[in-house]
């Protein structure tokens, strides 16, 4: 039997910062969607909160 470290057996998880104009330009958002999140989190964010708070537009034709 052995035993391990839980904190050696873990990953690192990297929480990546977004400039909000980048996200929006590599995400293709339009400027009001940029100007929304900018007022919700300022200049930055990460993805995770700019991901769960992207208001998308219906793909219907």
């Amino acid at each position: 039997m052995q035993n391990i470290d839980s904190t050696a057996a873990e990953p690192i998880m990297t929480t990546r910062v977004w400039s909000i104009a980048d996200f929006c330009l590599q995400h293709r958002l339009d400027s009001k969607e940029e100007a929304r999140l900018t007022a919700l989190f300022g200049q930055f964010a990460t993805t995770s909160e700019l991901v769960h708070n992207v208001t998308r537009r219906s793909r219907s034709r």
